[in-house]
């Protein structure tokens, strides 16, 4: 099968870069000064810390996005943005796998978990490999990397998306349309894209179709989508 060649957007230049392109053009991308200078954040009386994180699905690396983040938000306040932008559907659990600790959206303390309360600072640093799980029943699996650490002038807390995966091109298996229903059974064995027309058909019945969304958590559990 052709490795699929995933390409994401710049949200300063707004030019498209392959993923593996966009690590290096983040870090010399000539508009971003003058859209960090005209940002609400900017402040340029103050310097805060702060983090150029890369997330992407584990198994499905075709999602992505970079994110710039101030280095002194908990881990709860990034769980929430990833439930925001990619994961909610039905409030379940999360935790995060940071070295050989757990830290949870419910910590158990009989199994040595942390609560997400720990400041990025506290836990992260340039360089290291972490990972989030959302759902223990039908998970989403996705891993994080600290790209580099900066000094910005800035005012407050924040996550910024400075750049995200183009949706990946799913085809109706049926007609080769594009796909905009994925169902939820037949995901599995790649016969669940369908565009609307073929899912009107579909064996399943609606009940079981989703909306084709840009997320690692497409056709699963109830999501529909940020």
């Amino acid at each position: 099968m052709p490795r699929i060649q995933s390409t994401g957007k710049c949200h300063f230049c707004f030019g498209t870069f392959s993923k593996s392109a966009m690590t290096r053009h983040l870090a010399s991308c000539k508009a971003m000064q003058p859209a960090w200078e005209s940002s609400l954040e900017y402040d340029e009386t103050q310097s805060v810390k702060c983090f150029h994180l890369l997330v992407e699905g584990r198994y499905l690396p075709e999602y992505w996005m970079h994110l710039l983040v101030t280095a002194n938000i908990s881990l709860k306040r990034l769980d929430t943005f990833l439930r925001d932008i990619w994961l909610e559907c039905c409030g379940h659990l999360s935790a995060f796998k940071i070295e050989d600790k757990t830290y949870s959206v419910m910590p158990m303390p009989e199994l040595k978990e942390k609560s997400m309360r720990f400041k990025l600072n506290e836990v992260l640093y340039p360089g290291i490999k972490f990972y989030h799980e959302y759902d223990f029943g039908t998970t989403t699996f996705l891993t994080l990397k600290v790209i580099s650490e900066m000094e910005l002038k800035a005012k407050g807390r924040f996550i910024i998306i400075m750049a995200r995966n183009d949706p990946p091109e799913k085809k109706c298996y049926v007609c080769g349309k594009p796909a905009t229903q994925v169902c939820v059974d037949c995901i599995w064995d790649s016969k669940g894209w369908l565009c609307d027309k073929c899912a009107s058909k579909h064996k399943c019945g609606v009940d079981m179709l989703l909306p084709v969304v840009n997320s690692p958590r497409v056709g699963v559990c109830a999501y529909t989508g940020e």
